[in-house]
């Protein structure tokens, strides 16, 4: 009897830790992450945010940077091609509804997000305090011309000018359709160009475009001198940047996982967002350094 003793405690020490799997010292469970971000620089540095700092947690993480527009980045998602996305809440809404109401409070926005992406099999995190919204710029020599400082100033005279624009904006409800239906804006002429991207700038900088899109994140409208319009109408509305995740992932990885991502989301803030810009547009730093040095100077990773 004095020898089995230590067997039955070594028996019920074994069954405990089987049974403790949500205790404090079990360990998280590990996923497979493949990130991706859409075609412009401020997408490819949030991606490398999240995904080094969750590497960095023993997760598996794979990039498909610069996949494309929204209209290929979410049925990617939507399939398991991809299985996260740092997306902005007010444009992904308007998408995965095909509402044009438009949501200000992005406390008000999150839950409907979410109830239009769980018959999808996907889920919205928390939103961080970044705000990156649609931002229409003019060189000074053309505020000048036409007296523009705000969007309902282009009303009287959009009919002489082109806006340069990513391919999908005339289908975009807070681009040419908002325009148009907010302020009543006619554009005499539309050129396809990137999102946000160097093309957009040259092309506003060298008269090509006399109106351009880029992001209000983007350091380049200060470096260059535009004039970025104010939106007097509130065209623009919450695009808070916010996690968006396939929920099987978030099954697996469970509390920990959404802990770890939720905690990254509130280090991101629109100045620290538009001086992260600014390294990789101006300083033509890579991304990828730009976000590890983000992580390591926010206390995120070691």
């Amino acid at each position: 009897m004095r020898r089995s003793v230590p067997i039955l405690l070594a028996i019920f020490g074994l069954l405990a830790a089987a049974c403790g799997g949500g205790g404090a010292g079990a360990p998280a469970t590990k996923v497979s992450l493949t990130i991706a971000s859409f075609n412009f620089a401020e997408s490819q540095i949030l991606a490398e945010i999240y995904g080094q700092a969750l590497a960095t947690d023993g997760h598996t993480v794979q990039y498909k940077h610069k996949l494309g527009n929204r209209e290929i980045v979410f049925p990617a998602l939507e399939k398991g091609d991809i299985n996260f996305v740092p997306e902005y809440l007010a444009t992904s809404l308007a998408f995965a509804t095909k509402a044009t109401d438009k949501v200000g409070d992005p406390a008000k926005a999150l839950p409907s997000f979410r109830d239009a992406l769980k018959p999808k099999g996907i889920a919205a995190l928390e939103f961080a305090s970044a705000i990156d919204t649609n931002a229409f710029v003019v060189t000074k020599a053309t505020a000048q011309k036409h007296n523009l400082r705000k969007m309902s100033d282009l009303t009287a005279v959009a009919k002489q000018l082109t806006l340069g624009a990513p391919p999908e904006c005339p289908q975009r409800p807070f681009c040419l359709q908002g325009l148009k239906s907010a302020y009543g804006i006619e554009f005499k002429e539309f050129k396809a160009l990137d999102a946000g991207g160097p093309i957009t700038v040259a092309a506003v900088e060298s008269g090509q475009v006399d109106v351009g899109l880029l992001f209000s994140t983007d350091a380049q409208i200060a470096a260059k001198g535009f004039v970025l319009l104010e939106d007097d109408k509130k065209l623009q509305a919450a695009d808070n940047v916010v996690p968006v995740v396939r929920q099987d992932v978030i099954d697996k990885g469970g509390a920990t996982l959404t802990t770890r991502i939720n905690d990254i989301s509130k280090k991101i803030t629109t100045e620290k967002l538009t001086a992260l810009n600014g390294k990789v547009q101006i300083d033509k730093k890579d991304p990828a350094d730009v976000a590890k040095e983000f992580l390591k100077a926010e206390g995120l990773i070691k």
